[in-house]
């Protein structure tokens, strides 16, 4: 099926196929081994004392899309039609996700995550077809809530290829600057068991999906402002809710500074693109 996906357009029959997915529910059981959380904490320069405290985002090295090979299609995700709907559609990615943080997650106990379709919706812009799934996730503890997330994922058709991006001199007050590299990129998709090959295989995500380089997945960068938040405010955060806009690429300089309004945050490409922004709650 994956092999064999087109960028023709969303048909209303189709969407209400799609939409019929809506409600489908998995449970997943884990185990908040102290290593795989370290693993985590490491990956995205975290203090790796997890005992002590686990990084607030580490549900995402415990839940992941683990299927054998012959599941796995061409872009490295998971091929479609089991929990998520089959859209046709050739490029998915994390749009984004919206988070409340209730109890903090204890490591070397059992951790139980509830997954749930919460809405399929389609959009036409002046770049085609968009597809929109929404999956709200509940991670528990012994019964005691953890963390309630909605993730939004979104399908689209090839566009054209990007052109590299030129680093401009942008003038930003207060920020930190993060570049990550390859080597960080690879230990952010081990240790997600994140095989989209656009994080990995260079001539793939040049050549098949019309990028100029490697991409800086999604999360990672959310992982990043979050912590800048963190650093910024220095109170217990209560919500956490990140966009992305526009992707960033291995090796160049990304900007993360605190934006206009109160809990906002943003992530700045090197050419003045605001790639992701993010608003947050303190209790």
């Amino acid at each position: 099926m994956n092999e064999e996906i087109t960028a023709r357009g969303v048909l209303e029959s189709e969407l209400a196929t799609w939409r019929t997915s809506v409600g489908n529910q998995k449970v997943q059981h884990a185990m908040a081994d102290a290593e795989v959380v370290r693993r985590f904490a490491l990956a995205i320069g975290a203090d790796p004392d997890v005992e002590r405290q686990a990084p607030a985002l580490s549900h995402w090295a415990l839940f992941v899309d683990a299927v054998p090979s012959d599941k796995i299609g061409a872009d490295g995700h998971p091929v479609r039609g089991d929990f998520l709907p089959a859209v046709h559609l050739p490029r998915r990615m994390f749009a984004g996700a919206a988070l409340e943080f209730h109890s903090p997650l204890q490591v070397g106990a059992a951790v139980k995550c509830v997954s749930t379709i919460a809405a399929v919706n389609h959009k036409r812009g002046q770049t085609g077809d968009l597809v929109f799934v929404n999956v709200r996730r509940e991670i528990s503890q012994q019964d005691r809530l953890c963390v309630s997330e909605e993730q939004t994922f979104v399908y689209r058709a090839d566009g054209e290829p990007l052109k590299p991006i030129r680093e401009a001199d942008l003038q930003l007050s207060d920020h930190i600057t993060w570049s990550p590299g390859p080597v960080d990129l690879f230990r952010f998709s081990a240790v997600t068991f994140n095989a989209h090959r656009i994080h990995y295989d260079q001539r793939y995500a040049q050549e098949v999906e019309g990028y100029p380089d490697l991409v800086v997945h999604g999360p990672f960068t959310a992982i990043k402002l979050l912590d800048y938040a963190n650093r910024s405010a220095g109170r217990e955060m209560r919500t956490f809710a990140f966009r992305g806009a526009a992707p960033l690429f291995v090796s160049q300089p990304i900007r993360l500074s605190a934006a206009n309004g109160l809990g906002s945050f943003v992530a700045t490409r090197c050419d003045g693109i605001k790639a992701m922004t993010a608003q947050v709650e303190f209790a």
